[in-house]
């Protein structure tokens, strides 16, 4: 039952077509061995060979033995992905028979909107942990669409075209932004981005660096050893650039910073930090405090060049009462922020940061009525 509600939503059937059709591949990942697979003479013979840990089981095998199958030459091989001019694919459903992990699909030529991924895996945190394209089945596109056009299916989201308006609620609201809005930028539509609240991994970053050490949490698990270094901040060894699709986060004088620009609000880089400072904030503008230290004073003074010491001149001087101190720690509450500025100017270690926002991002979400 599940599989033909499935093949419906995707209009999968080219027997029973009666518009514009064009494939589509319901991957955009290449956890699926690709790399293994290359140079095989078909995606049988991959699929035959089977998965290991740590690759996909549902996704693009890479070989493109639909390619082959195509006689309109719309189907091209670049980098182990498979891609569609959809210009010259006729809807004819050739390809849909040649790929033995059934992720080709048809869809009408004029949608916009479409779900790169065919991953039934139950467990969330395998389905991160092996691609970062993965739905993760959690509904809240489902919940979201007005029109019922869109239903998890096996653990996986899929579009119901003859629903879809293209009204894009699915693309804003997907907790992994991997939906495809191809009018939209996702950059511009959203609420909420990643922060890292840490502005001096330098001497962490250093003395990893020296010794080797290349993963955060290995970083993480051995710095106890080293009394001098903050024991909660940034390590600098960039496992979350390593995860982030958007090319948002980047490790620059040992410490992570997000780009709020880039960012699309995915927050893998907040599951892959193991010390939990990279942090979902409001994009509105609201001030952060780039320190998670609340230790004493003295001592984050003796171990940190940037951190926060919990002077109370921010406190002291909001004009809404908006920030306190958790232990010598500055908390700013975004709901009480007006983004007045004035902490900005009496933070002597320059530790609170603005979060600016374009005014391009209230235009788009007015015009998509958001």
């Amino acid at each position: 039952m599940g599989k033909a509600l499935k093949e419906d939503c995707n209009n999968s059937s080219p027997q029973e077509a009666t518009e514009d059709l064009v494939a589509f591949i319901r991957c955009s990942g290449d956890a699926a061995g690709k790399e293994r697979f290359a140079g095989l003479k078909s995606c049988d013979e991959a699929k035959e060979l089977g998965f290991i840990d740590g690759e996909c089981q549902y996704g693009c095998l890479g070989v493109g033995s639909c390619i082959e199958k195509c006689e309109q030459d719309a189907m091209k091989l670049v980098d182990g992905k498979v891609i569609i001019d959809k210009e010259k694919c006729d809807g004819c459903g050739d390809c849909l028979d040649a790929c033995p992990q059934n992720i080709i699909i048809l869809v009408p030529r004029e949608a916009t909107v479409f779900i790169p991924c065919a991953n039934e895996e139950e467990d969330e945190d395998k389905t991160r942990a092996i691609c970062g394209f993965g739905c993760i089945g959690c509904g809240e596109c489902e919940d979201i669409c007005p029109e019922g056009a869109v239903k998890v299916i096996d653990n996986c989201a899929v579009i119901d075209y003859s629903k879809c308006v293209g009204c894009v609620a699915c693309s804003v609201v997907c907790t992994k932004k991997i939906i495809v809005d191809e009018i939209h930028d996702l950059t511009e539509v959203k609420d909420h981005v990643a922060f890292v609240k840490c502005s001096g991994g330098v001497k962490a970053h250093a003395k990893f660096e020296e010794l080797g050490i290349t993963s955060c949490k290995e970083a993480s698990e051995k710095r106890y050893e080293f009394p001098e270094l903050c024991q909660v901040g940034c390590v600098g060894c960039g496992d979350c650039v390593e995860v982030c699709r958007f090319d948002a986060i980047k490790v620059i004088d040992g410490t992570a910073k997000v780009d709020p620009d880039k960012c699309v609000g995915c927050f893998d880089c907040v599951l892959e930090c193991p010390n939990d400072i990279i942090i979902e904030v409001p994009y509105v503008g609201a001030k952060q405090v780039a320190c998670s230290n609340t230790f004493d004073a003295d001592f984050k003074k003796s171990v940190c060049d940037f951190g926060c010491v919990g002077c109370g001149d921010c406190v002291r001087n909001c004009p809404n009462g908006a920030i306190t101190l958790e232990g010598s720690l500055a908390i700013i509450n975004p709901d009480l922020c007006e983004n007045c500025g004035i902490c900005l100017y009496m933070c002597t270690r320059d530790v609170i940061r603005e979060q600016a926002v374009p005014e391009y991002n209230y235009l788009q979400k007015a015009a998509l009525d958001l």
